[in-house]
Parts: C-alpha cells; sequence; structure tokens
C-alpha cells in the first residue's frame, strides 16, 4: 500500500512548520553566537559521550513511563506525551542552539485486545492481528486460492463463511481487506514458516475495503486444515475477538541548529514511542537517547551544513510520524535534506552491529544514491573500532522509508530485534547463538535493567562521528541531483507500506 493511502488515516490538527533555516540562522535570532564555537571536530564529539549520560537518559524515560498505570509510552499516551515535554525541554535548555517546533498529528491506536479460535469445537493456539474489528464469528473455513493477494483467488463461496490464507507476498491488511470485499465474515492466516503468526493489519482505512476479525495460526495448523478441506472435508472455525480502537493525538519534536547551510541539512531520526507491552528502553529509547545526546554535545560546536533531528512518534503504530514529516514538507524543504540516518534499537542485550544495506550489496535492495556511501562510512567506523558488522536489509520497515521513497540517501545502525543470532553472529559479535538479537523485544522487559551499554556507546559514537562528518561536508556523497530525486520519487520504489518495526516479524 503506498504511503499516501495509509496517512490518508491522520488527521493533522495544526501542522508546525518543518522549517527552512536560514544559511547564517539570523531567521530564528541566534545572531553571531555560532561564529565563537569552535568547528565540530569528530574526535572530540565521540569522546564526549558517556555511558553514565545515555545511563540517566534512558532511566528517565523509564521513569517516565512508570509513572503511569499503564507502565508504557504508546503513541499519543500519557507516558508518550512526557516522553515529549522531556524532549522538547532539554533541546530548549541549549542555550538556543535549535529551533525547537512540535509537529501535531493523530491516528487511530489499538489500545488493547482479546482473542481466542476454536477449531471444531476445540480451541487452538492463535495470535492476534492488530488493528483487526471485533466479532464473534462461527462458520465453516474455505480455502483462498494462491496466496490471497488478488481479489480473483477468493471463490464465491467464501461469501458468509471464514477465508483460509496463506502467509506471503503482499501484507496482512491487504489479505484481510480482500476477504471482506469477497463477503467473508472472517479470515484466518496461517504461517509460511514453524510456528503461530501475530501481527498488525496496519492503520486503517484501506481503499481494498474493511477489514474482517482476522487472526493467525501456524504453518503446520494451517496446511493441516488445507489438506482436510481439499480432501473433502468440512471444517468450521470460531472466532471470538474484541479489540478496543481510539484516535489518540501526538508530536513529532523536530530541532534544527540555527547555523549551518539549510541547502545541505543533515537529519536524523529516532522513534519516541513504544507498544503497550512496555517502556520501550531499547525499542526506541535507545535511539531516542542516543541522538539526544549527541545533540547535546553538538551545541557546543558550529557546523557548516545545518543538522536537524527528528523525533518520531507513531512508528510503532505504522511509521506514522516520520511519514506524516516527510509529506507535510514542501519540494524545497525535501531538497534541502541531503541525507537521512535512522537509529532504532542501538542497545540489544545479544547485540549485532548492523548497518542498513544502502549499496544492495547483502539483500539487493539499495537505497538513493548516497546511501551505499553513508554504509560505507559506518563500516569504516567500526573497523576502525576494532569491530565486526554486519548488514541489516533496507527494506523499509523502519522510519526511513518516506525518505528513501523521496529519493534522500538514508542509513544507520540496528543491533537487533526478535531476530535469532545466528553461530556466526556468535563469532562476529560474542553472545549466544539461537537467542534472539533482543530477548525482551516488545515486552515489559524492554527495561534499563536488559539495556547492553557496550554496544549503546558504541553506537551513540557512531551517531556522533557521522554528525560530525556530515555537519561539515557532504564531498563524499554524489552531487546533489534533483532530477533523479525526482525521478526515484516518481517511480515510487515501490515497497508494501508496512506497520512499524513490529513487521521484522509480522507484517508479511
Amino acid at each position: 500500500m503506498r504511503l499516501s493511502i495509509v496517512i490518508g488515516a491522520l488527521a493533522a490538527t495544526s501542522a508546525a512548520s518543518p522549517g527552512v533555516v536560514h544559511p547564517r540562522g539570523y531567521e530564528y535570532g541566534y545572531g553571531d553566537k555560532w561564529k565563537k564555537l569552535p568547528l565540530v571536530d569528530s574526535k572530540k564529539l565521540q569522546k564526549s559521550i558517556k555511558s553514565s549520560a545515555l545511563l540517566k537518559g534512558a532511566e528517565k524515560l523509564q521513569e517516565i513511563a512508570y509513572n503511569t498505570p499503564e507502565r508504557n509510552r504508546l503513541m499519543g499516551s500519557q507516558g508518550h506525551n512526557d516522553t515529549v515535554k522531556f524532549l522538547k525541554k532539554t533541546l530548549e535548555s541549549l542555550d538556543g542552539y535549535y529551533k525547537v517546533e512540535l509537529q501535531p498529528f493523530s491516528s487511530l491506536v489499538q489500545l488493547n485486545g482479546t482473542y481466542a479460535l476454536a477449531i471444531d469445537g476445540e480451541t487452538t493456539e492463535s495470535g492476534a492481528m492488530e488493528y483487526s474489528p471485533s466479532g464473534n464469528i462461527s462458520a465453516p473455513l474455505v480455502v483462498v486460492s494462491n496466496l490471497g493477494c488478488e481479489a480473483s483467488d477468493y471463490p464465491s463461496d467464501v461469501s458468509g463463511n471464514i477465508a483460509l490464507i496463506s502467509r506471503g507476498s503482499c501484507d496482512f491488511g491487504l489479505k484481510s481487506a480482500l476477504a471482506g470485499t469477497a463477503g467473508a465474515a472472517g479470515a484466518i492466516i496461517y504461517n509460511n514458516l514453524p510456528g503461530v503468526i501475530e501481527g498488525t493489519l496496519g492503520v486503517p482505512p484501506r481503499p481494498e475495503g474493511d477489514y474482517v476479525p482476522t487472526l493467525g495460526i501456524s504453518q503446520e495448523e494451517g496446511t493441516a486444515l488445507v489438506e482436510q478441506i481439499s480432501g473433502g472435508a468440512s471444517v468450521s472455525a470460531t472466532l471470538n475477538i474484541a479489540t478496543i480502537l481510539e484516535t489518540y493525538y501526538t508530536n513529532n519534536v523536530i530541532a534544527t541548529s540555527k547555523h549551518g547551510n539549510a541547502n545541505t541539512t543533515l537529519m536524523l531520526g529516532a522513534h519516541t514511542d513504544s507498544v503497550a507491552a512496555g517502556p520501550g528502553i531499547n525499542d526506541d529509547g535507545s535511539g531516542t537517547i542516543g541522538i539526544l545526546e549527541v545533540a547535546k554535545k553538538l551545541s557546543k560546536y558550529k557546523v557548516k551544513n545545518a543538522v536537524r533531528f527528528g523525533f518520531w512518534s507513531g512508528e510503532e503504530e505504522g511509521l506514522l510520524g516520520s511519514t506524516y514529516y516527510v509529506e507535510n514538507l514542501d519540494a524545497a524543504g525535501l531538497a534541502n535534506v541531503r541525507a537521512y540516518l535512522n537509529f532504532d534499537m542501538i542497545a540489544s542485550p545479544n547485540y549485532v552491529h548492523a548497518i542498513y544495506d544502502g549499496d544492495g550489496s547483502a539483500f539487493n535492495e539499495t537505497g538513493p544514491a548516497g546511501s551505499a556511501e553513508i554504509e560505507h562510512f559506518f563500516e569504516s567506523f567500526f573497523e576502525k573500532n576494532g569491530e565486526n558488522s554486519t548488514a541489516t536489509a533496507f527494506d523499509g520497515r523502519s522510519d526511513y522509508l518516506a525518505f528513501i521513497e523521496n529519493g534522500i540517501p538514508a542509513g544507520g545502525t540496528f543491533t537487533g530485534a526478535e531476530e535469532l543470532k545466528t553461530e556466526e553472529e556468535e563469532e562476529m559479535f560474542g553472545g549466544t547463538a539461537g537467542e534472539a538479537l533482543d530477548p525482551n523485544y516488545h515486552s515489559a522487559g524492554d527495561t534499563v535493567e536488559n539495556l547492553n551499554m557496550d554496544a549503546f556507546v558504541l553506537h551513540t559514537k557512531a551517531i556522533a562521528a557521522s554528525v560530525a562528518k556530515y555537519a561539515v561536508s557532504f564531498d563524499s556523497l554524489p552531487p546533489k541531483d534533483l532530477a533523479k530525486r525526482g525521478v526515484a520519487a516518481m517511480l515510487g520504489r515501490s515497497r508494501v507500506r508496512r506497520g512499524g518495526k513490529k513487521a521484522r516479524k509480522t507484517y508479511l
């Protein structure tokens, strides 16, 4: 699904201007203060990053979450609103170095839900599909052809019954919507890998139609059901789902240096919201505090290129804040963003040092021109620090997506989510093979106590190094070519819209 379609679910409340910085900063009243500062120095900026400061910042986010009954920082919740206040106050305290703006928007959020599934009267293990509508449905199962990604895959006898659909190729939300358009009363999606799937349908509405009550099941259960039904058996299912959806109002926090050339702006981002299950201190409290700490230390230096920090809301609900920001930039604002760097989970307990695969050499999914050079910069950083690195897919499942879809080169680092560490990765990075890179991913255990501080410090120093480099010069990147950017945007970089980082496991 295209970005413009999904963001139709958002309602602007009073969009703040993304802000165009005068090359000298006078527009923001900073005057000549910047002239008295030394030019940013990479070694000094990296050296200023301290474990104690990062830990203190992480503890503050956890305190904010735990001061609410929900103990989370879900988009639009009190925990998240207090996170926004903390960020704004901190950034505004830096002697006027940044113009700090709140950018408000709103979206549907699923607050909670219960679900159950029975097959022929026997309770069956199932996984929730976020944003599924509520329903208590009992009906025969009807097998959907192929992967359920086309309207023609749904037979006429699915009407009034429950569609049984294989995972794969297209997102869960499309399958549910097409099932509804075909008249199905509900849908069950079975995994194409071992184990039960759970995921998100994505924030409604979508143009294909309304969702129907939807759950996920295991590959083993699904293929057995297909075999029974194909053999002539009649199998019935009961779906019992209750969900609560509400419109939540929220803010991005945007901080732009008041000096530096606005025509060549470096932008960095991390998301400030958590899932409902926990405080989100690695996901993405680590990225939030990492870029905040660099922003604080950068305020002691002058820069040649403007530097802008984006603290995004609504990532966990489908990359909402970053997408809203980009869609509300005018053509000049887009052209002025010379590069975007994303930092989402940089302190995973069983970490890897992963870098977005900008040149496509690992996953055959390149970023816009300049992304390869950004990847190589981070590779060189880890090598210089005596550390191995690996690639992570540039698959559009974090807040860089809207930027690369508009032709802006991007990159960044990542230490891992629910993926299991391989034996090769254990050799390269230590830790434990066969265990998740972050066993506390999207859970109540995503706390300060479970951060890996060595990874946290190193990746924050990588942020500092990248800021020091690109705040001074973009000469290592290909020349800015607006015509090529326009072509990239028109081609649409035909990725499917995905539901936040949870999608690494669950959206397709």
